[in-house]
């Protein structure tokens, strides 16, 4: 993944990526991290297309 950034006075066109990634590193990376990049990768993936993507409820589609 690459964070992208927003163009200069347009504060909300990263919002949905900072979203994101505010998730990826308070609810889905482990505190002490992962032992290897597999095991990270593997993680991640799940968690990002099934998870976020698939089953949690978004407020801007009703749910």
């Amino acid at each position: 993944m690459t964070q992208s950034l927003s163009r200069k006075g347009h504060c909300w066109d990263n919002s949905p990526m900072e979203r994101l990634f505010r998730s990826l590193k308070t609810e889905w990376v482990p505190k002490a991290g992962y032992p290897t990049q597999q095991e990270a990768r593997r993680d991640l993936v799940d968690d990002l297309i099934g998870y976020y993507s698939q089953t949690r409820p978004h407020q801007y589609n009703g749910g």
